[in-house]
């Protein structure tokens, strides 16, 4: 069973194999998650491509879908990928989303999520978890939401990741979404209480360490998203926190994470799509402006190799050794 203490969010346009490398150098324990991939591109798609990992275990694979053989299927075939879990996504607001009929939507309709778990777990030996809001517009209390994990308990599910806001599905971006509706730490304490045999883990504006770790004194996992996305090296702070060990060192696992681009450039993968997840590499310090402005207007030429990587970086040495100097 995969220890969900400390884990990443699926994020769309972020949580690709590339960016679990990084992070899987920053934290041996942290659970990690795909970006959502939707039933029919497994099923119906290259199913390869998107189950395609590597070097990132413990990890899980968020699938997004509304029917109960289609989901079972897409499990199955997460399980013999090498997947440590699969994630059923009842939280998405976004339009595209709604539209097939999936993503937090499905709180509405508690007893299809319950099918859909009970075909996808049916079909697996690995667990099956739900990633849901705390409600969706109207249907935001407190009663709806223990209902709604009730049935699910019932079902058989005792992993839920709870972001801890309603989604509020016309009106808002997904981005707004993630902003604007309040935080209700409370309900996730409270159903943690009210279903004691199931492990609730909390995910929605945990920023900084001692906000992780005030989650994890009332709940057995926190998981960060778009903070973790931002500033990578934050991972590698928690992993040391929570389970006391060295801080990373950040030199080395650049030099590690630059030997991966290298690798994979040779390979044919574009730069682009691994240095896209690196403009907050050197948040906070000197030079990283101009680090983060060299590498966003040379990353995306069909041609670029490493150096566009090895010059960006020479930003932030530049100013190491302006530093050097005036001391």
């Amino acid at each position: 069973m995969p220890d969900r203490t400390l884990s990443v969010a699926p994020m769309m346009g972020c949580t690709d194999r590339h960016f679990r490398y990084l992070l899987r150098l920053m934290s041996p324990h942290a659970m990690l998650y795909t970006e959502m991939v939707t039933t029919g591109a497994l099923t119906h798609g290259q199913a390869d491509n998107f189950l395609a990992h590597h070097a990132d275990e413990p990890v899980g694979l968020q699938v997004g879908g509304s029917d109960p053989e289609q989901l079972a299927l897409s499990a199955k075939l997460c399980e013999q990928a090498g997947y440590q879990e699969i994630n059923l996504n009842v939280g998405c607001p976004s339009d595209r989303v709604q539209t097939g009929g999936i993503g937090a939507c499905l709180m509405a309709t508690p007893a299809l999520v319950a099918t859909c778990f009970q075909a996808m777990q049916a079909r697996v030996s690995i667990p099956v978890t739900i990633k849901s809001r705390i409600g969706i517009d109207d249907l935001d209390s407190y009663t709806h939401f223990s209902d709604f994990i009730g049935t699910l308990y019932t079902a058989g599910c005792r992993i839920f990741i709870v972001h801890a806001r309603k989604a509020i599905l016309s009106g808002l971006s997904p981005k707004d979404n993630r902003e604007i509706p309040p935080l209700k730490y409370d309900y996730v304490y409270q159903i943690q209480k009210e279903f004691p045999e199931a492990d609730f883990i909390l995910n929605g504006g945990i920023k900084t360490t001692d906000h992780a770790l005030a989650g994890l004194s009332k709940l057995p996992g926190v998981m960060l998203g778009r903070a973790i996305y931002q500033n990578p090296f934050l991972l590698g702070e928690l992993e040391s926190s929570i389970y006391t060990t060295a801080q990373p060192d950040k030199d080395a696992i650049i030099r590690r994470y630059r030997d991966y681009m290298a690798s994979q450039l040779s390979q044919g993968t574009r730069l682009k799509y691994m240095t896209r997840h690196l403009l907050g590499l050197y948040l906070g310090q000197p030079g990283a402006r101009a680090y983060r402005r060299f590498l966003s207007e040379n990353m995306f030429a069909e041609t670029a190799g490493i150096d566009v990587f090895d010059k960006a970086c020479g930003y932030i040495s530049s100013h190491h050794n302006e530093r050097a100097t005036l001391c």
